[in-house]
């Protein structure tokens, strides 16, 4: 990395490290929250790159382990447990439901694998709708006369947007350290040689199914933690956060930033949420009524213009790319003659 890219990535640092602090007594303090919020579903798209943007699955029904993730901990706060072993469970049940669909779903592909996660995502939403006995259905948790208490970590206690943004932040970083190990391990080459050919994949020596197994499993950590830190953060969890239309938007989020790239991924989340909101209360009150029509017509101008993404990964820029003119030949110069 040469020094002018040091001194981006340095400055990049400072302000999203040192800026919120100065911001949170301030008329700006709500882009605190905001960024907060923006984190969470960075950490969401970075696990759903995973699973669309290495390995090439389709997955409409995501943000089903996101909830299954902020109701198991919410479930778990309310009984006494703290953060970490509540999220470390979180992280753990969103998994185990994540394998126990992709065992047999997994031999599906595309279109009908869309169709299976899609399913799963809506079952998952009215279950959690419908069990009354556990999470109190559409009035969401915790029950009257319980509560979720906000996260403590080594005797801190989180009480403001701006701490919980720092945890969001570094476990945004993490991820972002982590899928960056995993593209350029033995387990990335083998996913992105899945997505490239999975025939050819298994024809050299490829296991296939368990890695896409391990691609979704990670995923759904992901998820899961995301989950735990919202049930905590916002103190109420109900089903109404985890709509289909949500798991849409990771998808856009992944497609509009660049499938594969870190990076790119994580700029597109900050895109999707973000933007906005920042829109809405730079331009007033008339842009809501027309958000979803601007941000349609920006999609179909990324698909047209640039289809790669916002940042897209080397390979993703090579596959996109448009190849040259050929040059005649000697048989093409004497054809014309």
């Amino acid at each position: 990395m040469d020094k002018h890219k040091w001194i981006v990535w340095v400055l990049g640092i400072l302000i999203l490290g040192v800026g919120p602090y100065f911001l949170e007594n301030t008329s700006l303090a709500f882009l605190i929250r905001l960024a907060g919020t923006a984190g969470l579903y960075m950490l969401l798209a970075l696990g759903l790159n995973l699973v669309i943007g290495f390995v090439g699955l389709l997955d409409l029904g995501f943000m089903a382990f996101y909830a299954l993730g902020a109701y198991t901990a919410a479930l778990l706060a309310i009984q006494g447990w703290s953060f970490i072993p509540s999220a470390l469970a979180a992280m753990a049940v969103a998994a185990l439901f994540r394998l126990g669909v992709g065992f047999p779903a997994l031999r599906l592909r595309g279109d009908y694998l869309a169709i299976v996660t899609l399913g799963f995502g809506e079952v998952t939403r009215l279950v959690i709708t419908n069990w009354d006995a556990l999470t109190n259905g559409p009035k969401g948790l915790p029950r009257v006369g319980q509560s979720i208490p906000p996260i403590s970590l080594f005797g801190f206690v989180f009480t403001t947007n701006l701490h919980y943004y720092y945890l969001i932040a570094l476990c945004v970083a993490a991820a972002v350290w982590i899928c960056h190990r995993l593209n350029h391990s033995r387990v990335g080459r083998a996913w992105v040689a899945i997505r490239e050919d999975e025939i050819a994949a298994e024809l050299m020596g490829v296991e296939v199914t368990q890695q896409k197994l391990v691609a979704f499993g990670v995923s759904a950590v992901f998820a899961g933690l995301a989950g735990a830190i919202f049930a905590h953060r916002e103190s109420f969890v109900t089903p109404e956060s985890f709509t289909f239309w949500e798991s849409c938007l990771l998808v856009c989020a992944v497609v509009l930033g660049g499938m594969g790239s870190v990076i790119g991924v994580v700029l597109g989340a900050f895109c999707i949420v973000a933007l906005p909101e920042l829109l809405r209360d730079l331009l007033g009150t008339g842009f809501a009524s027309a958000r979803y029509l601007l941000f349609g017509i920006s999609l179909v101008l990324m698909a047209i213009y640039r289809p790669q993404g916002i940042w897209p990964s080397r390979r993703r820029s090579l596959e996109l790319h448009r190849a040259e003119p050929e040059q005649e030949t000697l048989f093409d110069v004497e054809n014309k003659r």
